[in-house]
């Protein structure tokens, strides 16, 4: 990353002066096609991304590329509409300058969502998905390369990624709710070409439930910044080889769009007991 560390704290101290002096503690990255949360926030302001210090641009339908600040009844939060994928041509290190950004400027808690596509063949489009565990199939690793010991450690435990209290918050908050939420693993691939058949039964035997191009890189940064860290998935198809279908992003979206009202109950419910 040309300019390293000092690019990262130029864009915290810009969105620590945006939000009148310091940044909240929960951060939320929403996924494809989920991006009508923020119209939930009271009190809210919003910023292109473009209009952020070092911040890159979003360039995927379904991504805005805005961050917002308000609150959830009366919980401060970020919200990040729209990420950036590491098959855009953007480097590693800037796909995850968002939240490392953000991260430096106060925030504690990440709550990473995205769509994906389902291989365990008891999801469905439209299940939501909290993930227990992920395996990383994208290639390389957002802590490759440059290396800034503010940043946190080089060598980051990756036992424990998904924090297990605010798993059992989600999983308290569907209940209450009275929502379906299934727990499993999460598979990352580069994209943005679809996975084959081959592909998604390889990561079936390796014990992935669902897969997509996103997400693996922001919380691993996150846990070198110690922050906590609940993902959630929206299964928007079945997998390449489960279903005679072809595999569309204006798919994903429309799926996503009909789930939209389940998927901010949920995140509202989280998000009150955090």
């Amino acid at each position: 990353m040309k300019n390293g560390y000092s690019n990262i704290a130029i864009a915290s101290r810009f969105i620590n002066n945006w939000c009148g002096g310091s940044a909240p503690g929960l951060l939320l990255i929403l996924g494809t096609g989920l991006g009508n949360f923020p119209s939930l926030l009271q009190n809210a302001k919003k910023i292109p991304y473009a209009k952020i210090p070092s911040f890159p641009r979003s360039t995927v339908p379904g991504h805005e590329g805005m961050l917002w600040r308000g609150s959830i009844n009366k919980k401060k939060v970020l919200v990040m509409q729209g990420r950036i994928h590491y098959y855009e041509n953007i480097p590693m290190d800037e796909v995850v300058l968002p939240v490392r950004a953000c991260i430096t400027a106060g925030v504690n808690t990440l709550i990473a969502t995205n769509a994906a596509g389902g291989i365990n063949t008891a999801y469905h489009p439209g299940d939501l998905v909290l993930i227990k565990d992920h395996i990383n199939f994208m290639g390389t690793d957002p802590l490759c390369g440059y290396y800034d010991e503010r940043l946190g450690p080089r060598f980051v435990d990756m036992s424990e990624v998904y924090d297990p209290t605010l798993r059992k918050k989600a999983q308290s908050s569907a209940q209450q709710l009275g929502i379906m939420l299934r727990e499993g693993v999460y598979a990352a691939v580069s994209g943005p070409s679809f996975e084959t058949p081959a592909l998604i039964r390889a990561l079936h035997t390796l014990g992935a439930d669902h897969v997509a191009m996103s997400l693996v890189p922001e919380v691993t940064v996150a846990r070198q910044m110690n922050a906590r860290v609940l993902g959630l998935s929206l299964i928007t198809n079945y997998a390449a080889g489960r279903k005679k279908q072809v595999l569309t992003h204006e798919a994903h979206l429309k799926t996503a769009n009909k789930t939209t009202k389940k998927f901010t109950k949920l995140m509202e419910g989280i998000i009150n007991q955090i």
